[in-house]
């Protein structure tokens, strides 16, 4: 697991590369100020991106495999990557920042347009002051696909 960076992902990257194409620029990343230390922070807006890897923080819409060395090791492992995020997006919310949730799976090539649309979209909504704080999965699919996806899976066992 040293090999696996967790800052200047290549998901972080191209995020970061699209951001500053649609001209948002002025962020900070890993910012200590700003609560659970989020890969992206605008602190005039008082927005924060987080981008996920789906493998890392059990990503709910592609459901990353698990290894099959270990499974007690991992389960404890990724149970607490899932109580720190919670608990980050928690305290997020209550110092008064809007969390935008990136997952890496929504950063594809066929969903990568859509999905940072999405987010430049809610960046710029956020500064502007017309939303109140909140944590939004950006670039999810509808919940009537991912309804339709786990009745398939279902039918196959």
């Amino acid at each position: 697991m040293q090999a696996n960076r967790s800052k200047n992902t290549s998901p972080e990257l191209r995020v970061r590369a699209a951001l500053r194409a649609a001209g948002l620029t002025g962020y900070r990343l890993h910012w200590k100020a700003a609560p659970g230390r989020p890969d992206v922070c605008f602190p005039g807006r008082r927005v924060a991106i987080q981008i996920n890897g789906c493998f890392w923080h059990r990503c709910p819409f592609c459901g990353p495999s698990r290894p099959k060395t270990h499974p007690e090791f991992w389960e404890a492992k990724f149970s607490r990557n899932r109580e720190r995020d919670e608990r980050n997006a928690r305290l997020m919310l209550e110092a008064g920042w809007t969390l935008l949730v990136v997952w890496e799976c929504q950063l594809k090539r066929d969903r990568f347009e859509s999905t940072m649309a999405r987010l430049v979209a809610e960046v710029r909504a956020a500064g502007e002051g017309r939303l109140p704080a909140h944590v939004l999965d950006v670039g999810a699919p509808p919940v009537w696909r991912l309804r339709a996806r786990r009745s398939r899976r279902r039918r196959r066992s």
